[in-house]
């Protein structure tokens, strides 16, 4: 796995599922909230899937 995303927008993933989360865990937005894992998950890892597929890199300086 390359990482594929830059550090600005790791950073809006991990806020924004973060997010989703706590509003799903309180209620405020039903089940739908737990979606928030994705851009969680893909934020911690700096690695989107899709972006591999599609050929997009907003990674400055990929690493290994």
């Amino acid at each position: 796995m390359t990482t594929n995303i830059g550090g600005i927008e790791r950073i809006v993933r991990v806020v924004a599922g973060l997010i989703l989360v706590a509003l799903a865990t309180t209620a405020q937005v039903g089940p739908w909230g737990w979606l928030g894992l994705v851009p969680l998950a893909t934020g911690l890892l700096g690695w989107c899937p899709p972006y591999t597929l599609l050929g997009i890199n907003t990674c400055k300086t990929p690493k290994a």
